[in-house]
């Protein structure tokens, strides 16, 4: 049966297992502290423009936001972000499990706008009883979001001038980032949106490695006992190569003869295939519950017919439409083939 469940459902890439395997008999430092994880991150710094950024490797994307969120945040503090948001709504109360409260904005197809958070913010400082409030201390978006929407590199701007101008830090959810960044429209680089932010991170999970993420701090901002925060939520793996030998081989180039870095690479692959995705429900009269150009389509499909696809090819129920109809989301990934693309065509065109 052919999965278009998600983006994280297969192995790696074998240009990562290849650098697991030739370093497999090393005996790095452990924790990260070692040579492959130092060289992963000068390749992440040079991709990202961002010399002296600070970087750190974590295994999952929970972990990740839950840890660097709470390292971000005095005990009295909150996050702020839109209600669909990923840490919101698909991480089971991870940060509020740190005791830091998610404050919801509204969201424009998934996306926070710059006028809403400042009216918030401006709101929240001109209340005379805002000390027996949680105090918003830091801002969180996802590149793309949760709707596959993506943020242009004005929106992202005015976002983070909201953030300057009020003295809170912005952090991005790159889980999808590769993703993001490779779509058609997308006016975002990576060293734009690595200087349009306060701390972001470059999601491997879903995007050629087997796991691991690698949060990059811009401005020398990580809290001095990060490692130890950390630590703290259990997420330091003993065997930090793991993580590093997988990153480094995500951001080398192809070949020597090639600048192009693998990690891009994969990217695009994925969204060539989406929006071959995209055309064919278009082609066979699909309706879309919001355009996405990303790697996650939302496609609107009568109940009935979302009972007899289940039975042929796997896909996420995301929610409901209306009372006979199910927002179906339609995931490819770095490792999509066209042959898969291929059936989907044929089951689709089958159902006519």
């Amino acid at each position: 049966m052919i999965s278009f469940e998600c983006d994280y459902n297969n192995g790696a890439h074998e240009k990562v297992l290849e650098n697991l395997i030739k370093n497999n008999g090393a005996k790095p430092t452990p924790y990260g502290f070692d040579t492959f994880c130092e060289r992963a991150k000068n390749r992440i710094r040079e991709a990202c423009g961002m010399p002296d950024a600070q970087i750190f490797f974590l295994t999952g994307g929970t972990q990740t936001n839950a840890t660097t969120i709470d390292s971000m945040l005095y005990q009295y503090e909150g996050v702020i972000c839109v209600g669909t948001g990923h840490i919101n709504v698909h991480e089971a109360g991870a940060v509020e499990f740190t005791e830091h409260k998610i404050i919801t904005l509204p969201d424009t197809q998934g996306k926070m706008e710059a006028k809403v958070l400042d009216k918030y913010l401006d709101d929240y400082m001109h209340d005379g009883n805002k000390d027996h409030a949680v105090h918003p201390g830091l801002v969180y978006i996802t590149f793309p979001t949760e709707f596959g929407t993506l943020y242009s590199a004005r929106e992202l701007n005015d976002i983070y001038q909201v953030c300057q101008h009020y003295e809170i830090p912005l952090y991005i959810d790159g889980a999808r980032l590769g993703y993001g960044l490779a779509a058609e429209g997308n006016d975002i680089t990576l060293p734009y949106l690595a200087r349009h932010c306060d701390v972001f991170y470059i999601g491997g999970t879903k995007i050629g490695a087997l796991c691991g993420e690698a949060v990059v701090f811009t401005h020398q901002n990580a809290h001095k006992h990060f490692f130890s925060i950390q630590k703290q939520h259990g997420a330091v793996i003993a065997k930090g190569a793991l993580i590093g030998l997988q990153f480094e081989a995500l951001f080398s180039p192809l070949s020597e003869q090639s600048d192009e870095i693998l990690y891009f690479k994969l990217s695009a692959h994925a969204i060539r295939m989406a929006m071959r995705m995209k055309d064919i429900f278009i082609r066979n009269g699909y309706e879309f519950y919001v355009d996405s150009p990303t790697n996650q389509q939302f496609v609107i499909i009568d109940n009935e017919q979302v009972d007899r696809l289940s039975c042929k090819m796997l896909f996420t129920h995301f929610g409901q439409a209306d009372k006979h109809h199910t927002i179906c989301r339609f995931v490819t990934s770095w490792a999509t083939t066209e042959e898969e693309i291929n059936e989907l065509e044929k089951i689709l065109e089958s159902e006519k």
